[in-house]
């Protein structure tokens, strides 16, 4: 019995120690929200992703429950996203040839390779490369992905065939064919997206999409519209999924990995952004690395009960904190629910229009078109914007295994490119005062006669060291005038080797020059790492109190008795 005591805990999820009894209820409506919204967006995007509508279905709930037991999300909703949807649809078709079945195993081998794949990344501690895709690609990203996802489903709205590998060539496609629009397909989806769009405005939080396809069905048994021509789901098979291993072997297929590392990244980043928002509203705290393995449990569940990948998705996740969930219980509810519509409630959806099921898809990703985030940014950073803008483009072009790829890739490359040239100010002293700062930005400030003061607003790394020299080098020029150089490292917190060799270099270049280098605000590592370097014993300063005042005075004598007797020792690394 102490042994149990013991090691029970242990086998419970981790949340289950801080549950509150009075939680359950809250805990049961929420689960009920959010199978409630579950039911339509799940047969929505399996048929996004070309697979049975059953399967949508299969991914809300076992993915719900696998994340129900690891993960550190309190509001998390796990199923499948429009975006992975539709990177299965345009990737896996390629792969299985036409051949539907192999289609629904690749579908599911990717679910088990991104189950893989989370482990490996939580075992190498990989949470941290997130952090390398900003902001802006992911807002360039979604937009991207939510008009290829609304392309997608116009051919459902219209009643006509389409095809194409990519936003544009849809769109070419779409022209085609609008001479055989169906007119009766048009009013069906026309009238669901106005409903769902004023649902989603007048009763927020309300299982809206629920109340549209339940009243769709019943007009469409009533007026007979699949007779007129108008799509319907058909047949849904009863029963709850059977779980079973992986149907094909890594070997077998050829890029699997690759899609399932593009969910992964799909998933992983917006799962922990969208539980981090939830945790920072509710004061609680998420562990990033935990997430992987509640990530790679959800689709270890889903790759069992032949589904495809699963991610956290803000839309769900929402319903879920609107219906007031206070744990992950709330997803064991939304299963458990789920369980009985699969056993009892499947034959009803059979004539569920084609239409609708495209329009839940089309409300449920227009809001990821951020139109304010961009011109927000086309404002405050052009280099921002154009971050997005590259993401968009990529996504539109390539589609959306290819276009994440290559986003993360223009990420981590544009990072690069600012570290690699960062701004270097030249300072100059504010009037009247012992204190410095940039000069381009401040053309009234004092130049400094006979000294040339220089800022590099950025840690200095091997990728920058050469950029910065030249830099230097420039602004000095042929000027017979100096006769010291100030390095103000006050706002380079961390500096490699190769730049310590380029102050090397640059005490070389001024020594030749009969010009002096003297080295101000290098933090405690900077210094030890200057001075192991030999470059203290080359230059002035990298004594902790000498301050840039200071510094700038030692090459002045007429002004170093008023820097001692003002006692103004400010440094300029709080002024731009």
């Amino acid at each position: 019995m102490e042994w149990m005591s013991r090691t029970m805990p242990r086998l419970l999820p981790s949340w289950t120690a801080s549950y509150r009894a009075r939680w359950l209820p809250i805990d049961m409506v929420a689960g009920l929200t959010v199978a409630a919204y579950a039911i339509p967006v799940s047969l929505a995007y399996a048929g996004l992703a070309g697979l049975p509508p059953q399967v949508g279905i299969y991914g809300y709930l076992l993915g719900g429950l696998g994340y129900a037991l690891i993960g550190s999300s309190r509001q998390l909703a796990v199923g499948p996203t429009s975006a992975i949807s539709l990177m299965i649809a345009v990737t896996v078709g390629e792969m299985a040839g036409g051949d539907a079945q192999h289609y629904a195993r690749i579908a599911t081998l990717a679910a088990f390779t991104v189950a893989l794949l989370c482990l490996i990344a939580w075992a190498l501690r990989l949470s941290v490369l997130v952090r390398l895709i900003s902001d802006s690609i992911l807002v360039g990203f979604k937009a991207g992905a939510g008009l290829t996802i609304m392309v997608t489903q116009l051919p459902s709205l219209f009643g006509i065939a389409s095809g194409g590998h990519n936003f544009f060539e849809r769109i070419f496609e779409l022209a085609t064919h609008l001479g055989d629009l169906r007119p009766a397909v048009l009013a069906v989806g026309a009238v669901a997206i106005v409903a769902l769009l004023l649902g989603e405005r007048l009763l927020p939080g309300k299982p809206v999409g629920l109340a549209v396809v339940v009243l769709s069905i019943i007009v469409a048994s009533s007026f007979g519209l699949p007779d007129l021509g108008v799509p319907v789901t058909g047949d849904i098979p009863a029963g709850l999924p059977h779980l079973a291993g992986p149907p094909l072997r890594l070997r077998d297929v050829e890029g699997i990995v690759p899609l399932a590392l593009g969910c992964l990244l799909l998933g992983y980043i917006e799962g922990v952004s969208v539980a981090r928002n939830f945790a920072a509203k509710h004061d609680y705290s998420i562990d990033p690395r935990r997430e992987f393995l509640a990530l790679g449990a959800a689709n270890l569940a889903t790759g069992l009960g032949q589904g495809y990948p699963v991610a956290g998705g803000l839309s769900q996740s929402a319903v879920n904190d609107m219906a007031g969930a206070r744990s992950p219980l709330a997803l064991v509810f939304a299963s458990l629910t789920l369980c009985l519509c699969l056993l009892f409630l499947t034959g009803f959806l059979s004539n569920l229009p084609k239409a609708v099921l495209g329009a839940v898809v089309v409300t449920a990703v227009y809001g990821l078109v951020d139109v304010k985030a961009l011109q927000h940014m086309w404002r405050a950073s052009r280099i921002d914007f154009l971050a997005a803008s590259i993401a968009l483009a990529s996504v539109l072009l390539l589609g959306i295994l290819q276009g994440i790829l290559f986003a993360a890739t223009a990420s981590v490359l544009l990072l690069l490119g600012r570290a690699s040239s960062p701004h270097v100010a030249f300072l100059g002293r504010i009037p009247g005062t012992q204190i410095y700062s940039d000069i381009e930005r401040h053309p009234d400030n004092e130049p400094l006669e006979g000294v040339l003061a220089f800022r590099p607003e950025s840690s200095l790394l091997y990728i920058n060291a050469e950029n910065v020299l030249d830099v230097v080098r420039d602004r000095l020029g042929g000027r017979q005038d100096i006769r010291l150089v100030v390095c103000d490292l006050s706002a380079a917190p961390y500096i490699d080797l190769t730049d310590s060799r380029m102050l090397h270099r640059l005490c070389e270049e001024l020594f030749t020059r009969d010009i002096q280098l003297c080295i101000v605000g290098a933090h405690g590592k900077v210094r030890d790492l200057l001075r192991a370097d030999g470059v203290g014993a080359r230059v002035r300063g990298l004594d902790r109190r000498l301050t840039l005042a200071d510094g700038i005075a030692s090459g002045k004598p007429e002004l170093a008795g008023e820097s001692t007797s003002s006692g103004q020792r400010a440094s300029s690394d709080s002024l731009t």
